[in-house]
């Protein structure tokens, strides 16, 4: 399905306006752009891990959300998911439904990476006919902003404080993306926020119109945890492309396809500038967190050219 931006904003909202997330923050956002890549017509059940989004869209009688929606634990929304899912099969073999529901499941990188992670995986590998969602706001920004495994190293965060001593967190953040590549399953993508917002909005619709399971990984910057304010989103999204920290690809069955190769491959400090929970990184005798940082992702981008290289 080829993007077409007067059609996808003429859609009515199914992430309503009046949500409490914050200024700038991406997981709205994201939201947005996933509930919009339906096809009109279709319906949809929504379940949503605890954190940021869930409390900041659903709090009792409130809700945002305009298509079924389910509250699940931490550690559990993609089991739940499934479940439906489950359900779903059984009542249209027993002919006691013929509507079209679609299920989504959605979660930030503290649910997803961390404390959900092994129900993800479980319901990635059981083949469930649904599409996980991953905010990916690098901390468990819902609870005091602590560090995560989603959380890139260096990062300032209340768990893994910048001082006389420290230089943020020690280690590299998980490829979870890679991991559910891992797990064979129908499609795997990564995206962010651009420009008109098509890659992130095919990627959604090719995810939820995949049959069996499939993953997306949206970089959604939080203004809090990542210091910056609210204008500066889509900055720091391009520049996040732009130096290869987020690179956007997708995994079809298996196939590796990297979508989008910078003109001119930009330095991480480019990035990491925009942000105060790297700016002890430019203090001078910092200089050596900085090098490595772009040590590691030269490394990380070569490591997906030449995966996408040998499809």
């Amino acid at each position: 399905m080829a993007y077409n931006h007067k059609v996808e904003l003429s859609k009515p909202e199914r992430f309503a306006p009046g949500q409490r997330l914050c200024a700038g923050c991406g997981a709205g956002i994201a939201c947005r752009a996933i509930m919009r890549a339906l096809d009109e017509g279709d319906k949809a059940v929504v379940c949503n891990a605890t954190g940021c989004l869930e409390v900041s869209s659903f709090t009792y009688p409130c809700t945002s959300w305009e298509d079924s929606y389910i509250h699940a634990a931490f550690e559990n929304a993609p089991a739940v998911c499934g479940g439906v899912e489950a359900a779903y099969n059984v009542l249209r073999r027993k002919g006691q439904l013929d509507e079209t529901y679609k299920f989504i499941c959605i979660g930030g990188d503290g649910g997803t990476y961390d404390i959900g992670f092994q129900s993800l995986s479980g319901a990635m590998e059981r083949g469930h006919d649904m599409v996980y969602f991953c905010y990916d706001n690098e901390a468990y920004m819902n609870t005091g902003i602590q560090r995560s495994s989603s959380t890139p190293r260096f990062a300032n965060a209340t768990t893994t404080p910048v001082g006389s001593v420290s230089t943020g967190k020690k280690q590299d953040k998980k490829d979870l993306t890679a991991i559910m590549a891992a797990h064979h399953i129908p499609y795997v993508a990564q995206t962010t926020f651009l420009g008109n917002f098509k890659d992130l909005h095919e990627k959604a619709h090719r995810a939820i119109y995949t049959p069996g399971p499939a993953f997306v990984n949206v970089m959604a910057p939080c203004p809090r945890g990542w210091q910056y304010p609210a204008e500066l989103l889509p900055q720091i999204c391009k520049m996040a492309v732009e130096t290869c920290v987020w690179p956007l690809y997708e995994v079809v069955e298996g196939r590796w396809i990297l979508n989008y190769v910078p003109k001119k491959k930009l330095p991480v400090e480019e990035f990491l500038k925009l942000q105060g929970r790297f700016k002890h990184c430019f203090k001078p005798g910092n200089e050596w967190t900085i090098e490595s940082a772009q040590k590691y992702v030269d490394e990380k981008w070569e490591q997906l050219q030449e995966r996408c290289a040998s499809n």
